[in-house]
């Protein structure tokens, strides 16, 4: 059955559900006037038909950005500067914190300085090399003398690599003074303060940014929920696939306005719970979603094989639900059916107990009794006798009314 027939047949059972309600009205008016009835037997029965039904649920989720990074400082020092506010939104490279460099500028001058004598060093010791050179190719000094020269320059060369490396060293921290963004995103709170001292070693980041522009919405599912989606087989990749759009109701009742895809589902069930994570990625072009905010994942679903009957025909007896189903000799049998937990106040869904073909009664079931002879009418003539009983009261046909 499609939606359309669906939804056909919502609003036919809704109508019969109204209409039952009129009766007993009516009825109840008639009797105490004149005692007039709508034949004392007579019950409304309907045959029921399995289909299939479009329903969601939900799930409580948490909001996280597709990265929420930790921003800390490379190097020690007094925080002498916020460059941006908390909640900014900052681009990769940008400037969050100013740490106080006065000592790394001075790392840097003095590794400038060695740089300078270590080069000074290999120009003298280069000279001397080509001097023992000379001297050794006329014999004149040993080769151990020329070699040692050589060994020299050898040392100073390398010496000025390390001066060298010492200096980069020392530019580097001096840059690590300004702490930037490591990427795109929003900036969070900021728990050091202008003359805070910063450090690598603390526990608490400076901030953290998060990246937003996607955001992961995370959730939980039941193993056998899970079973449900992904019995089909295939691999994980093709489950994914193959699994609905979601949409995010926001925590102030609101549905965002994007849908999300599931992306990825735990390999591991949580044996505590008995449930698994699942991610959804939804995109946050406007920065609405934020990480650390809360909401819920709208999942949809379709229910296969089940009946949808007006709740007015049920009976509640120790928390179980009833029908009275026709029989072939007209008597009516109590029979207990199983019913899912969504509703929507007027219909049930009933997944057990019934079937297709079944005749049920639809109205007055609490006046029945099991193995009750009735006698069983349409709900169309039943709506018949309504309109023709209120036609005759609104006439002043009293005697005629609901005879």
């Amino acid at each position: 059955m499609d939606k359309q027939m669906l939804r056909t047949t919502i609003t036919q059972l809704r109508q019969i559900a109204l209409f039952a309600v009129g009766v007993s009205l009516l009825t109840a008016c008639g009797n105490k006037q004149s005692g007039m009835k709508l034949g004392d037997n007579e019950f409304a029965v309907l045959a029921v038909n399995s289909t299939t039904s479009d329903q969601t649920t939900s799930y409580p989720a948490t909001i996280r950005g597709t990265q929420d990074i930790e921003v800390r400082p490379q190097v020690s020092g007094f925080i002498v500067k916020l460059c941006v506010d908390e909640g900014a939104t900052v681009r990769k490279g940008q400037a969050l914190f100013q740490i106080d460099p006065t000592q790394y500028a001075a790392a840097v001058g003095q590794a400038k300085a060695a740089v300078e004598m270590a080069k000074a060093n290999v120009a003298t010791l280069t000279l001397t090399e080509k001097n023992k050179k000379a001297l050794f190719d006329q014999k004149i000094i040993s080769d151990f003398e020329y070699q040692t020269a050589v060994n020299q320059l050898m040392s100073a060369k390398a010496s000025l690599a390390q001066a060298e490396a010492s200096l980069v060293s020392a530019n580097q921290n001096l840059a690590f003074c300004t702490v930037t963004s490591p990427a795109n995103g929003v900036v969070g709170t900021f728990p050091y303060r202008f003359g805070s001292l910063g450090s690598p070693s603390v526990a608490q980041p400076l901030t953290t940014v998060s990246e937003i522009n996607d955001v992961y919405v995370y959730f939980s599912m039941t193993e056998k929920e899970l079973l449900r989606l992904t019995r089909a087989g295939g691999t994980l990749k093709e489950q994914l696939e193959k699994m609905p759009a979601v949409r995010l109701q926001l925590s102030d009742g609101t549905t965002y306005q994007s849908e999300g895809k599931i992306d990825a589902v735990s390999g591991v069930i949580d044996q505590s719970t008995g449930s698994v994570s699942m991610r959804a990625v939804f995109p946050n072009d406007k920065n609405i979603l934020r990480s650390g905010g809360t909401g819920n994942i709208i999942f949809p679903y379709t229910m296969d094989g089940i009946i949808i009957i007006p709740q007015s025909a049920t009976v509640e007896i120790q928390d179980k639900k009833f029908v009275f189903v026709l029989q072939a000799d007209n008597s009516v049998k109590n029979t207990e059916i199983q019913i899912s937990n969504l509703d929507d106040g007027k219909n049930y869904l009933v997944t057990n107990g019934l079937k297709s073909g079944d005749k049920i009664v639809i109205e007055g079931v609490q006046n029945l009794r099991d193995g009750q002879a009735i006698e069983p009418i349409t709900p169309e003539q039943q709506k018949a006798k309504y309109d023709q009983a209120l036609k005759d009261q609104n006439e002043g046909n009293l005697k005629t009314a609901f005879n």
